[in-house]
């Protein structure tokens, strides 16, 4: 059955389509636009009450009744579990993937996100909080490297971990990063730029 996928083309939107994609789960595609304050719509709030994009609806959920998540962690787990698929199978490798994507989700998504706002739309440049989040940004992408340097993936394995991350990464220039200075990094983002399925995940909504 098809999954309701309520978005729009930021990188929090983009981690649940790339996840669709790589799961070929059928999926429609609804639009909610930011811009228009559409998040706040009465309807979408039943889904997401915390009025962000993305949102999901399967009509078959874990007990065949119908179920909607919100919030991009719970959705991607919750596809890797639907799917058994992008997520380790042994307890130590799920944990190993589990822990970078919370990584992601409190601080690699977040204080990236902060470094969009302050160096591209704050209404006035406030040179402080510029240089606050871009030094941020930086050591986060200091510790992906590290672990980079580890392993081809996040989790060792191509995983929801890694398609948490990506979308974000996709805005590097954004952040005032340099993906050269990160070789682990940079060997990391092109393998995932050329998955197929993320080219297409990206392109929604189009």
């Amino acid at each position: 059955m098809t999954i309701d996928l309520y978005t729009w083309g930021t990188p929090n939107g983009r981690k649940i389509s790339i996840a669709l994609e790589e799961l070929e789960l059928d999926y429609a595609v609804h639009p909610i636009n930011i811009q228009k304050d559409e998040q706040f719509d009465p309807e979408f709030l039943k889904i997401s009450p915390n009025n962000k994009i993305p949102a999901v609806v399967d009509p078959q959920g874990p007990d065949g009744e119908p179920i909607s998540l919100f919030e991009t962690g719970a959705i991607l787990v919750y596809l890797a579990e639907k799917t058994g698929k992008l997520m380790p199978e042994d307890v130590r490798g799920r944990h190993t993937a589990m822990q970078w994507l919370m990584w992601q989700m409190g601080g690699f998504g977040p204080m990236l996100g902060q470094a969009h706002h302050f160096r591209r739309f704050a209404p006035e440049q406030i040179p402080y909080a510029v240089d606050r989040y871009t030094n941020e940004s930086k050591r986060l992408y200091g510790v992906l490297d590290k672990r980079l340097a580890e392993e081809a993936y996040l989790a060792g394995d191509y995983s929801i971990a890694d398609i948490a991350a990506y979308p974000w990464a996709a805005r590097h220039e954004w952040q005032g990063i340099a993906l050269e200075e990160f070789s682990n990094v940079k060997r990391w983002y092109d393998a995932i730029t050329a998955r197929p399925a993320v080219v297409r995940g990206m392109a929604v909504p189009a």
